[in-house]
């Protein structure tokens, strides 16, 4: 695979795939325990994710800097 990505930008690269990803996987789970698994299935879960991503994005580049924090606490270094 080609790489296109700079380095300055990886950690926006990752909230952007973490995001979309996690907020795809939530977002199709409960499309399909509310509405079900019907013949309009895919276009509640587009309509479902869509926005869910456009608030999963931004959460995430806000939020990592705040769980980096608590892990650095919480997590035993070795050496």
């Amino acid at each position: 695979m080609m790489r296109f990505v700079p380095k300055r930008f990886e950690g926006a690269a990752f909230g952007l795939l973490l995001s979309g990803l996690m907020s795809c996987i939530v977002s199709g789970l409960s499309t399909a325990l509310s509405a079900g698994v019907t013949a309009e299935f895919p276009i509640r879960w587009m309509g479902a994710w869509l926005p869910s991503w456009g608030v999963a994005f931004p959460a995430v580049l806000l939020v990592a800097p705040l769980v980096r924090r608590i892990l650095a606490k919480v997590v035993i270094q070795e050496g």
